[in-house]
């Protein structure tokens, strides 16, 4: 019952959002966004500590200004995501616009399946979906939401332009079927995880728990991994769906070593964006929430 009215709630709200010009349609989810970090002391409580985790040497207020961009970033992403149904081939360039697709292009031109890199950062909603639109559907390795209603309304948003989801119990197998026929996958992979789907790395100098699935179906399949990140340019007024070009794998032959050294290497990428545009990154996620054994808890 308690998710049948959550979905009854959000329904109409998605659909205002939807309806609106797109201009009032972020102020607005943004506006709810900035009402939730006032009133949600834990998401507060938990990005400020991931901040002072990661930036000792900024004091609270600049700590603060981060967490506030971060969720200006998801109210902007919320008012497009609720926009998708209006969006086309010839209109997404008004939201989100390539940089670096020669990467992906030479990338997908090999013949063995693209593994796009990418995190939740900026307009990771957005990737998927614009990308589809010119043509290039890919599947997408995402955990569904807790309300099931919810959650089939945004897959059917997600999927209504030929991208396919692939669940987190069918991760493998969905994933070497996709290599094998040179299909692209995106996955997010700067989640917090749990041994044996996940190993240890260093995350902004802290060792973080880190999905390994990505390193080893690379190594198995010698698909390209292509970092891909919509980035909100302040500038432009829109997106930038940057791709980079393929990362280089380790190779030493000693598989388990590999698959710890690549995990390390694809974590950096995503390090070096966050770095670069903090305010667009999940920072009340609780990230380092698994800890080495004997090591105290930081949350």
């Amino acid at each position: 019952m308690r998710r049948k009215l959550e979905y009854a709630a959000a329904w109409p709200f998605i659909k205002i959002l939807g309806i609106l010009p797109r201009r009032w349609s972020r102020a607005f989810a943004i506006s709810l966004a900035w009402l939730i970090y006032f009133l949600h002391f834990r998401l507060r409580r938990v990005g400020m500590r991931n901040l002072a985790l990661v930036f000792p040497e900024k004091n609270e207020k600049e700590r603060a200004r981060i967490l506030r961009g971060e969720f200006t970033s998801l109210g902007r992403q919320l008012a497009e995501v609720c926009q998708f149904p209006h969006y086309t081939r010839e209109n997404v360039d008004d939201v989100v616009v390539y940089d670096g697709l020669e990467n992906y292009e030479r990338a997908y031109a090999r013949g063995k399946g693209v593994l796009f890199l990418t995190a939740h950062f900026g307009g990771w909603e957005l990737s998927a979906f614009a990308h589809s639109l010119h043509g290039h559907w890919l599947h997408v390795v995402m955990r569904p939401m807790d309300n099931e209603y919810l959650d089939r309304l945004i897959q059917s948003y997600r999927t209504m332009h030929g991208n396919k989801t692939v669940g987190k119990d069918d991760f493998v197998r969905g994933l070497l079927a996709a290599m094998k026929a040179g299909e692209t996958v995106g996955i997010l992979m700067d989640t917090n995880m749990t041994p044996p789907q996940g190993v240890f790395v260093d995350f902004f100098g802290i060792p973080a728990c880190t999905a390994s699935g990505l390193a080893r179906i690379a190594l198995r399949t010698d698909a390209a991994v292509v970092p891909g990140f919509t980035i909100w340019d302040e500038a432009l007024g829109k997106y930038r769906l940057r791709f980079d070009p393929a990362v280089e794998l380790v190779r030493t032959g000693d598989l388990e070593s590999d698959i710890i050294a690549n995990t390390q290497k694809f974590t950096r990428v995503i390090e070096d964006y966050v770095r670069k545009y903090p305010e667009q990154w999940l920072w009340v996620h609780r990230r380092w929430k698994t800890r080495l054994e004997g090591q105290p808890a930081l949350y």
